[in-house]
C-alpha cells in the first residue's frame, strides 16, 4: 500500500544464535523512523526477517527494545523467516555481514528471475565499517553500536533512494 513510487527493503539476518530477535528488528525500526521523519514512509514497505525459522513469532531482545526506546523509538516486529517470495517481492535486501550475504545469495539463486538487490546493510556506512556484529552475547554498549550504524548506514541508503 506504497504510493507511487514504492519501493521496499528487507532487513535480513540470518546466524542461528540470534534469529532475527537483534540487529535486523532494530535496522527496521530505525529505517521506519527515518523515513517517517523524511515523510517518505509511504512510499516504502519495510519489513526484517531471518532465514532460519527458530524464532518464529518472537519479539526482539529485550536489549535491542531498550536502545530502540531510549532513542524515542518503538517497535512491535515478531519475528519471521524469509521467504522465497522475498526475492521477488522487495527491492533490496539488506543484511548485517558476509555469512547473511553468502546465504541469501545461494538461497535467491533458487529463485528464478528474482529482482531483490542484496546487500551488506554496512555498505552504506559513510565510517565504512562494513559489518555489523550481532550484539546477542555482548553488552548494552553493543546494542548501542549496532543502533549507530544502523542510523548511519539507514541514513546514507535512504538518500541514495530518494
Amino acid at each position: 500500500s506504497c504510493n507511487a513510487p514504492c519501493h521496499s527493503v528487507l532487513f535480513d539476518m540470518v546466524q542461528a544464535y540470534s534469529w532475527n530477535i537483534c540487529r535486523s528488528p532494530i535496522a527496521e525500526a530505525v529505517f521506519r523512523k527515518l523515513a517517517t521523519d523524511a515523510g517518505a514512509v509511504d512510499k516504502w514497505v519495510i519489513d526484517s526477517g531471518a532465514t532460519s525459522d527458530w524464532n518464529t513469532g518472537s519479539s526482539p531482545d529485550a536489549r535491542g527494545l531498550a536502545c530502540l526506546r531510549r532513542h524515542g523509538i518503538e517497535t512491535n516486529h515478531r519475528a519471521r523467516q524469509v521467504t522465497k517470495e522475498d526475492f521477488m517481492s522487495y527491492d533490496y535486501i539488506l543484511c548485517m555481514d558476509e555469512s547473511n550475504l553468502s546465504d541469501l545469495k545461494r538461497k535467491a539463486n533458487s529463485v528464478k528471475n528474482y529482482r531483490a538487490k542484496i546487500e551488506l546493510l554496512g555498505s552504506y556506512d559513510p565510517e565504512k565499517q562494513l559489518i555489523i556484529k550481532d550484539p546477542y552475547y555482548g553488552s548494552e554498549e553493543d546494542f548501542e553500536k549496532v543502533y549507530e550504524q544502523c542510523v548511519r548506514c539507514c541514513k546514507a541508503f535512504l538518500d541514495n533512494n530518494p
